[in-house]
């Protein structure tokens, strides 16, 4: 039996107290310096092609602060270690060449890097941006935001990747010729037939297939044909707020089988009902997607600079230790912390080489052509 004076000093003994605030922003702090923060989508690039001075990188100075939501000391400040820069083309440069847009941007991404060798490296691989990381530098890699601008050819495709464009949202703001577009009017009911090979090229060079943006049946036709894991660069969960753009449960359920990752974005609209979003709320959709899919595929892909407004508390790139902060209080353990910050995404990218590898012994590079397999009558 226990003794008196044992069950007293048993009862006295203090607990384990909660983690203090300012030890939560440690946590975060600690987490971000030993594994490289990757954020899937920011649209600097296309701010400096609208700026005052066209296609000019020394239009804005980012070793200085500027009126965007980047420049390099906030991103040092929120520890990113790697970025995904959009190199976006909107829809409508179809009419004047969208390729020819789509080269433009990524000049425009390589100069930016150029411009600041001592904040930027360039990277193609997850090794690349583990070395930058290791080098205190900012790995760099470039996403192309819409397959219109490939213009149906899968030559262009490639010509893309050998430029360094390491994702492809397969379709932006409206439909491509091949793809339905979240919130395009559906007409192919998901992929085509050459839009099931231009995911089959993408898996055989290593390009990611970025499926935010696309329709639910878009998502769909890939999951049942990838032979790389995919990524929705920025977005955000369906159930948690009912937006076109986010994607639903039954596609978060697929993810484990595919071991694609969704980053999930700082877009308002996309977080709360009002659009009147917090830092909170995107953490609503992190604990979303970490509850539906798994920790191992959600990850951080802001949409800064590609917004007006943003979530009180995440109002600009100096902001990401705050909202790893937050999920610290909300009991994530520094594991899965990691896996959010990056782990997942590398993971993503080291099983898309492999794939590749893999891909590339048994076929040759596709030379099929839209009409060839959608029929003549189904280019625009």
């Amino acid at each position: 039996m226990m003794s008196r004076h044992l069950l007293i000093a048993l009862l006295v003994l203090p607990t384990a107290a909660p983690l203090a605030a300012q030890d939560h922003d440690a946590v975060a702090r600690r987490v971000l310096s030993t594994t490289p923060l990757i954020d899937g989508h920011n649209d600097l690039p296309w701010q400096i092609r609208i700026s005052n001075d066209p296609l000019a990188v020394s239009a804005f100075d980012l070793r200085s602060r500027t009126s965007l939501h980047t420049d390099i000391p906030r991103l040092r400040e929120g520890m990113v270690g790697a970025q995904f820069w959009s190199i976006y083309v909107p829809i409508d440069a179809v009419e004047e060449g969208a390729a020819k847009v789509q080269l433009e941007q990524i000049d425009i991404a390589n100069r930016l890097f150029d411009t600041y060798p001592e904040a930027f490296e360039p990277a193609y691989t997850a090794s690349d941006v583990e070395r930058a990381f290791g080098n205190g530098r900012i790995a760099s890699l470039m996403g192309m935001e819409g397959g219109h601008a490939i213009e149906n050819s899968l030559g262009a495709l490639r010509a893309f990747f050998q430029a360094g464009a390491r994702y492809m949202t397969l379709t932006h703001s409206d439909n491509t010729d091949w793809a339905d577009s979240a919130t395009g009017l559906p007409i192919h009911d998901g992929l085509t037939r050459f839009g099931e090979e231009v995911v089959a090229e993408m898996n055989r060079m290593g390009m990611l297939v970025d499926l935010s943006h696309v329709a639910p049946s878009t998502m769909n036709d890939v999951l049942d044909i990838a032979e790389a894991p995919v990524i929705f660069s920025h977005s955000s969960a369906k159930a948690v707020t009912d937006h076109p753009r986010n994607v639903p449960d039954d596609v978060l359920r697929r993810l484990p089988d595919n071991g694609g990752v969704v980053m999930v974005t700082f877009v308002p609209s996309f977080i709360t009902d009002d659009g009147n979003a917090t830092l909170a709320d995107v953490a609503d959709h992190i604990d979303h997607v970490k509850t539906v899919a798994g920790v191992e595929h959600v990850g951080i892909g802001s949409d800064y600079d590609g917004i007006t407004s943003v979530p009180a508390g995440l109002e600009d790139v100096s902001t990401f230790p705050a909202l790893f902060a937050e999920l610290s209080r909300r009991g994530w353990s520094e594991d899965e912390l990691r896996m959010l910050a990056g782990e997942n995404l590398l993971r993503v990218m080291r099983d898309s080489e492999a794939a590749a590898r893999r891909l590339q012994r048994l076929r040759q590079p596709s030379t099929a052509t839209i009409e060839q397999l959608d029929g003549p009558s189904a280019q625009r």
